[in-house]
């Protein structure tokens, strides 16, 4: 049986090609997720979260193939959060807020997610396991483009989000920034880095006029 891979069955939010922002429909999915702040090169919390994570998605993983129901472990992913955005486009680490994530299987329960937290906490012992849960997620619909390049590089590419892009389309924010990293920065060098950018997004809501005519919302007070 071929390994459930969300790379082949979702191409479109996790092997995209547009380099510029377009418009997807992210469906309803499962994570592994844990939750912490600060600057991911230097947050002791953040090299504790990664390698809880990978710790029981292995093990969901090789209990799942034992049950005849393989997957391929997913990339990492994060949402990112901050009460100013410009925290991202300044790049300004320490302000940031995430949870790190890696998919899920439809099929793996609440109940087998504890399980495999036992399972790795009895054989690696790591703290972190403990902070871990599984968490729904339905996006829904997303600006969505693909970044080449170093992480510190993304901040052109958000900013064009932020300033232009989605006043264009009357759009704005609706949750949290969503980073899927394609490549392993073990391995790549940060100029061929691969990762999905992902915002969700809401229509900017429309004053109804006395005659019933939409109308642009008021300025900020």
């Amino acid at each position: 049986m071929t390994p459930y891979d969300v790379k082949r069955e979702l191409k479109a939010l996790y092997a995209p090609k547009n380099t510029a922002w377009a418009l997807v429909d992210v469906p309803e999915q499962a994570f592994l997720a844990v939750d912490g702040a600060g600057d991911p090169n230097t947050a002791p919390a953040y090299a504790r979260a990664v390698e809880a994570l990978y710790a029981v998605a292995y093990t969901l993983k090789f209990a799942g193939k034992r049950d005849g129901r393989d997957f391929v472990v997913g990339p990492l992913e994060g949402l990112w959060w901050a009460a100013d955005a410009s925290v991202f486009t300044a790049r300004a680490k320490d302000s940031w807020q995430w949870t790190m994530l890696v998919v899920l299987p439809d099929w793996i329960t609440p109940e087998a997610v504890e399980d495999a937290k036992r399972a790795a906490t009895a054989k690696k012992g790591l703290p972190g396991i403990a902070d871990l849960r599984r968490l729904v997620l339905h996006e829904g619909p997303a600006a969505q483009a693909l970044h080449i390049g170093s992480y510190d590089d993304e901040g052109p590419l958000l900013a064009q989000l932020h300033d232009e892009w989605l006043a264009e389309h009357d759009l704005t924010f609706g949750g949290a920034h969503h980073e899927v990293y394609l490549s392993d920065p073990r391995r790549t060098a940060p100029a061929k880095r691969r990762t999905v950018l992902r915002q969700p997004v809401r229509p900017i809501p429309r004053v109804v006029s006395a005659t019933g005519a939409a109308a642009p919302p008021p300025p900020p007070a």
